[in-house]
């Protein structure tokens, strides 16, 4: 009896998904929980796996196709007892064959071994879809389990796919660039295989070796530019970030240079461009960048996944909600002398610089308790209050703007939220955020001022109510018990969904917060 293989339950946010990749074909055998097929949110790159071990009889949806929450895929019939004696079968003529072991060593049949779907990860609720950003092995190229096979960049996180089983690809389905749902399939991996195409290149046979390089050239889609051979996302950010290809270090197999040369790189601006030279203008012209003219350039680049989302929620968000801004500001003083009185203090005990962040997020952790509906969301025609604070704090990439959140800030000190927003820092700039890590939050801070902001008008995060906008400190005379003082101030805003707060709830709010920070004991003393 066929069982059906569906889409996993979208999440509300979620209007559908897309089919990224099959990583098994119709007539191949699965186990129990092996990855199907993938499918793409706006979001995530959902996994769909076996409900039970057979073969996958009919596939119903074909790679690209738009799918629907849990709709049905495939189906999967029992698993033909021959498909096992074949594969073994294949596997004593491909050790028994003398002349065509060096030439077939690049594909999966030689090997004989059990060949999986490679299948995106399953995309959380919030995101559709996501982009093959690189593949880290070719096609029968070696590669032991768990090892990185292919990288899928969503708007929020990039995730690794790895390798089912020691062996190598033995076909690749959806090349770099490419669109792919939650649990398409990405490849076709076979078991064994690998070694046994490393085997046949380390041979006397100058004709294995030129196949088995074809084969894994085949399904790379790299690209020479000069003297470099460039791998697709490589090649990417060196159009992005405009760099001198002859000035890169590949370190992939044979010298490719892959997408972690760039960013070394980037990070190192060791290859920027000084005068054009040769190689460089032939990376240009093989770029997605048109051709300079004239005395006017121009460069043209493909918008990020990330981009086009964060674009559409902001519109969103505006088209959605009331939306208004209250202003205010924060005499800085009391907080900079005790940072300046305990930071070494603080640095000794704690392994870890005491910044303003952490001030803020318990400050408004306190604030958030005494307003309610600040810290509450909307759903359709209901209104969801949270008995918790989960604040998101904004954190700038190179790729985009990213919230992870963080749990329970009332209960958290000072010092694990310094250390929690140093670590969300360095794994966002490292492309490593979970996406549970970025789902959720009551409330979000976001801070202009490490930019130099001196105000701005702070957009709302959805489903949230309210976000906080920090600014840049700056000294400023004020009247002081009727005296006129220096004072390092910062303009703080407030941006409420007017829908939900009322203008007098959210102007106390930001009174509260401005009162919490000017007065830094009321934090110890909850007054």
């Amino acid at each position: 009896m066929a069982t059906e293989i569906k889409a996993p339950t979208f999440p509300e946010s979620v209007a559908e998904g897309s089919v990224a990749a099959w990583h098994k074909k119709p007539g191949d055998s699965v186990e129990r929980d092996e990855l199907i097929v993938e499918i793409e949110t706006d979001k995530v790159v959902l996994e769909v796996v076996a409900p039970e071990a057979g073969t996958l009889a009919e596939v119903l949806v074909e790679t690209d196709d738009t799918v629907q929450s849990e709709q049905v895929l495939g189906r999967i019939g029992e698993a033909a007892a021959s498909d096992a004696e074949q594969a073994e079968s294949s596997g004593d003529e491909s050790s028994a064959s003398d002349s065509e072991s060096a030439d077939q060593a690049s594909t999966p049949k030689a090997a004989g071994g059990q060949q999986h779907e490679v299948k995106a990860p399953t995309f959380p609720e919030s995101v559709q879809e996501g982009t093959v950003a690189s593949w880290s092995k070719q096609v029968g190229e070696a590669v032991k389990r768990d090892e990185v096979l292919v990288e899928i960049e969503t708007d929020k996180v990039v995730l690794e796919v790895v390798a089912p089983a020691d062996g190598a690809l033995s076909e690749i389905k959806a090349e770099a660039d490419s669109q792919v749902a939650s649990e398409q399939v990405l490849a076709i991996f076979t078991e064994g295989a690998g070694g046994d195409a490393a085997a046949s290149s380390d041979g006397p046979s100058s004709a294995g070796e030129g196949k088995a390089a074809a084969s894994a050239d085949d399904g790379a889609s790299d690209e020479q530019v000069g003297d470099k051979i460039l791998a697709p996302a490589a090649r990417k950010l060196v159009a992005e970030h405009d760099l001198d290809v002859a000035k890169l270090e590949g370190t992939g197999k044979g010298g490719r240079v892959l997408k972690e040369d760039v960013q070394k790189a980037v990070k190192e601006g060791s290859a920027k461009k000084a005068a054009k030279p040769a190689s460089a203008a032939k990376a240009a012209a093989a770029a997605p960048a048109p051709a300079v003219e004239g005395e006017r350039p121009e460069k043209r680049v493909p918008m990020t996944r990330l981009r086009k989302t964060i674009a559409k929620r902001l519109v969103e968000a505006q088209q959605t909600a009331a939306m208004l801004t209250t202003y205010n500001e924060v005499d800085m003083g009391a907080i900079m002398d005790l940072r300046a009185q305990y930071k070494d203090t603080f640095l000794k005990a704690h392994d870890t610089k005491l910044g303003f962040m952490g001030f803020f997020v318990k400050a408004a952790s306190e604030a958030l308790k005494r307003f309610p509906d600040v810290n509450a969301s909307i759903d359709g025609d209901d209104i969801v209050y949270h008995g918790y604070q989960d604040i998101g704090v904004a954190v700038s990439t190179d790729r985009g703007l990213v919230v992870p959140v963080l749990r329970d800030t009332d209960s958290m000190k000072i010092a694990d939220v310094e250390k929690g927003i140093v670590d969300f820092g360095k794994r966002a700039r490292d492309g490593k955020l979970g996406i549970d890590e970025m789902q959720g939050g009551t409330f979000t801070i976001t801070n202009g001022g490490i930019f130099g902001s001196l105000m701005s008008t702070p957009i709302l995060n959805p489903p949230q109510t309210a976000i906080l906008g920090m600014h840049k400190i700056q000294e400023r005379p004020m009247a002081v018990n009727g005296k006129v003082e220096i004072r390092p101030m910062m303009y703080l805003a407030v941006s409420y969904d007017h829908r939900m707060i009322d203008g007098k709830d959210a102007v106390q709010f930001l009174v509260t917060l401005k009162e919490l920070l000017e007065d830094p004991a009321r934090l110890l003393l909850d007054v």
